[in-house]
């Protein structure tokens, strides 16, 4: 099978530190691939690597079928990038940043006028074409980045945390916009992002990596099927030791103590529930709240890495999730 992106081996090292570790993957023309993983565990090393602002140590990557170390010039225009941070230039209008990048990029001038409206078009900027961004919210000016990184017909599009900081109503945008890329623009999207709502609803696959390694990668539906059973999320009066105290047990099939809470897996909730609650009645805890709930893609997350994953640089619980969502 001949992969739009592939890396097979790929390590990067820094001195003594081995950032990213052996990394092989392939991602399929027209796929929305997710990289999921704790801070520092390897993520953004990866895709600096693939889009060639830093040299592999070891190993191979291609992508649009040029190397990224003997064709970097070929990977770069085959690329668009969506940085974490911004980088529009508040004292352009809209439509003046995308000339820019556009010009930057090469796109013959007669093209130019048309591409311009056809990426604005698909972002829905058409009317705030010739404001200037200092007028722009949060979302408008995420955006006019997802609609500048389109200016030069990419194959490829790097999309690292394209929601972060973004009200619920203006992600939701962005995913549809996301979403029409695939059905108009014929282009494969590498997916970072620290909402594992996100995550679940866009990738077709995602890739777990922790500590430089892939750790798991299937279809977010499949991963949370090889999990299995259900979770028992408690908070207590003392976490460790109630973790302690369901391990020796027998009930669980995994024990995890994240946050502020304790999390425990089962087949079924609902038989066990009295009895992990007998445990700490026995051991003289208290219990503070409990709550039930079928596994889920940050259950998949931690299961694999033993960390929740941080959302914008907080550590955010799976009873915060839920009343995010309620």
């Amino acid at each position: 099978m001949s992969y739009i992106i592939e890396t097979r081996d790929l390590t990067r090292k820094f001195g003594n530190l081995t950032a990213v570790d052996n990394i092989s993957f392939g991602v399929d023309k027209g796929e929305i691939f997710g990289l999921l993983g704790p801070n520092g565990a390897g993520k953004s090393t990866t895709i600096s690597m693939l889009c060639t602002i830093l040299r592999p140590t070891s190993g191979k990557a291609t992508v649009n079928g040029f190397d990224v170390v003997k064709n970097p010039s070929q990977v770069r225009n085959s690329i668009g990038i969506v940085f974490q941070d911004p980088s529009i230039d508040d004292k352009l209008t809209g439509r003046e940043n995308l000339e820019m990048h556009g010009d930057l990029y090469g796109v013959p001038k007669a093209q130019m006028k048309e591409r311009i409206e056809s990426v604005l078009k698909l972002v829905e900027l058409e009317d705030r074409a010739d404001s200037f961004m200092n007028t722009y919210s949060s979302g408008m000016r995420r955006r006019l980045e997802i609609a500048r990184s389109l200016i030069h017909y990419p194959k490829v599009l790097f999309l690292d945390e394209p929601t972060i900081g973004l009200d619920p109503q203006s992600r939701d945008h962005i995913w549809s916009y996301i979403r029409e890329l695939i059905k108009k623009e014929d282009i494969t999207i590498i997916l970072t992002t620290h909402y594992m709502e996100e995550a679940d609803k866009l990738c077709g696959r995602i890739a777990i990596v922790d500590h430089g390694r892939i750790v798991a990668m299937d279809t977010p539906r499949n991963l949370k099927e090889q999990l299995g059973g259900e979770s028992i999320i408690l908070k207590t009066r003392n976490n460790p030791l109630y973790a302690e105290k369901i391990k020796e047990s027998g009930l669980a099939k995994g024990v995890a103590v994240a946050d502020d809470e304790v999390r425990i897996t089962v087949d079924s909730a609902h038989t066990v529930l009295p009895k992990v609650v007998d445990v700490a009645g026995k051991a003289g805890i208290y219990i503070d709240s409990i709550f039930l709930k079928e596994p889920q893609l940050d259950d998949v997350f931690m299961h694999y890495t033993g960390k929740a994953l941080r959302e914008g640089g907080k550590e955010i619980s799976p009873m915060a999730r839920m009343r995010r969502r309620a």
